[in-house]
Parts: C-alpha cells; sequence; structure tokens
C-alpha cells in the first residue's frame, strides 16, 4: 500500500484522478477490516435463537440479525478476513507459478516449452467452478483445499502471460549481451528478463485476485469452499438466501462487497499497470 500512495503522489501527475482516490480509500479500509474483523468480533458466528430475524438496529444489532440470531453486521466485518484473504492467495501462488513456469518456457523453449504448453492447453480445457466443485467434493472440501485447487486452475493463464513476456523480453539486445558475458541462465531469467515484465505479473495479480474473489465466493455459496459456521461472504449468502424477504441486509450486504471488491482490485490494477508502464518508459 505504501508503493501505492507514492505512486498517486508521483510529479509527473500532481493529482490522481477522483476515482482511483476513492478506490484506493476503500481498498485500505477492506484492508483494514481483514486485518481487525476477527479481533473486532471474535463470537461472530455465536448463535442466539431467541434473537433470531431481528429487525435492523434492534436490541443493538445494527443490520438486524439471521434465522440463527447471528448478528449480521459482526458475520460480514468477521468474514472478510475469510473472503479476501483465500483469493489473494490464489492469486499469488498461481503467479508464482507462472512466473516460474513462464520464465522456463519462454527462455529455454525446445521440449520444456512443450511440456509446459501442454500442460496449461489440459487446464485451460478445464471448466474452473466445474473442476473445483468436482475435486472438493472428492477431497472433502474446506479452505485449505479450494485455495490449493483454485491455484493450479488459475496458473495457466499466467503462465502463458509471462510466457509471452519473457519470449518478447529474449529477443532485446541486453539479453545477447548477458549471454556474451557467460552469466548463467537462471541469472539471465531471473536477475534480468523477469524484472522487466514485472508490470505485466503485477498487473495480473490484481485481475486473478478480483477473478479468484468470485469464484472463491462461488464455492463457497455452493458448500464446497468454506466448512459450515465460518464467517465468510458467500457462506452468508448461501445461508441467509432463506430470509432474503425478512432481513435483506443478510444477504444484499456481503453480495455487494463481492462485486465492489472485486471491482475496485481490478480498476486499481489497471491504474497501476498504466502508472507502472509510464514510469518505466519515462526512466
Amino acid at each position: 500500500m505504501t508503493a501505492a500512495i507514492e505512486l498517486l503522489s508521483t510529479p509527473t501527475r500532481r493529482r490522481a484522478p477522483w476515482a482511483i482516490v476513492v478506490v484506493v480509500a476503500f481498498l485500505v479500509v477492506v484492508a483494514i477490516t481483514v486485518a481487525v474483523g476477527g479481533l473486532l468480533y471474535p463470537d461472530a458466528m455465536r448463535q442466539d435463537i431467541l434473537a433470531s430475524l431481528l429487525p435492523a438496529g434492534s436490541d443493538g444489532h445494527l443490520l438486524g440479525t439471521d434465522e440463527l440470531g447471528r448478528d449480521v453486521w459482526a458475520m460480514t466485518v468477521a468474514g472478510a478476513a475469510s473472503s479476501i484473504v483465500g483469493p489473494v492467495c490464489v492469486a499469488l501462488g498461481s503467479m508464482l507459478f507462472g512466473i516460474v513456469l513462464g520464465t522456463l518456457a519462454g527462455y529455454e523453449r525446445g521440449w520444456l516449452d512443450f511440456l509446459i504448453g501442454r500442460w496449461t492447453d489440459l487446464l485451460l480445457a478445464l471448466p474452473v467452478l466445474l473442476a473445483a466443485i468436482v475435486v472438493s467434493g472428492v477431497l472433502g472440501g474446506g479452505y485449505g483445499v479450494t485455495v490449493a485447487l483454485l491455484i493450479v486452475l488459475f496458473s495457466p493463464s499466467d503462465i502463458r502471460i509471462v510466457r509471452a513476456g519473457v519470449l518478447e523480453q529474449t529477443a532485446r539486445p541486453y539479453i545477447e549481451a548477458a549471454q556474451m558475458l557467460s552469466l548463467s541462465r537462471w541469472r539471465v531469467m531471473f536477475r534480468h528478463i523477469l524484472p522487466n515484465v514485472s508490470t505485466l505479473i503485477i498487473t495480473n495479480v490484481m485481475l486473478n485476485t478480483a477473478f479468484a474473489l468470485v469464484a472463491f465466493s462461488s464455492l463457497s455459496f455452493l458448500g464446497v469452499g468454506v466448512a459450515p459456521g465460518t464467517a465468510d461472504w458467500g457462506r452468508q449468502l448461501t445461508d441467509n438466501r432463506a430470509i432474503m424477504f425478512d432481513n435483506p441486509a443478510a444477504v444484499i450486504l456481503p453480495a455487494v462487497l463481492i462485486i465492489l471488491v472485486a471491482c475496485a482490485v481490478n480498476v486499481f490494477g489497471d491504474w497501476l499497470g498504466e502508472r507502472l508502464s509510464r514510469t518505466g518508459a519515462a526512466a
């Protein structure tokens, strides 16, 4: 977040667009909520049948309660960590695969490129959500299983994107100069080529975070993402859809937050990529 603030204040543009300022402020609030939400509401999932389906503002419940008497606001705040951390881990983990395999495929070429290419083709042929549902059902589901599955299923696009960036860099004169100096392949790949595709990597991580948030919430909604009784936005949707007309906030709030966070991450990623590209071109 410090890097984002520095970019906002760079001299190339005195004032950031108001939309980006709003997006960054919103993401900062979300990040703080992820960090402290569980501490603020450690008993967010506590049930109180006698207080079920209370309206908003009743008996100290800001947004009312669900049919089990759980506070909707507390569940939403506490569920931010489960809803956000998983998708971020998916985006970072899949990009790690992309960096390693994409760089190797783009630089080494030959049989290694062929094998990695066929592996990505196989994974790209699989429908992500359907494959995740089937495998999660076989393995029993769970948070860790869902994260691991989505990392594998999201990695093919990262591998291809990094490979394309590496291929574009390998034809440049500085790579030929590095090879003439007899530098090791690993040093050329990860010390010289990789920093020059970092903008591509960062923007794709942001985009994947948005996609992973929607996918993770969808799996939780279908009952294979997180365990029952876990504070999670996707889980809230499936648990509270039956009380849509009794307490709309129990469904609308987590749904709106999923959409807003996904859109904010996507917008910020696009802006950050454009900003980094301009900075790199100016340098």
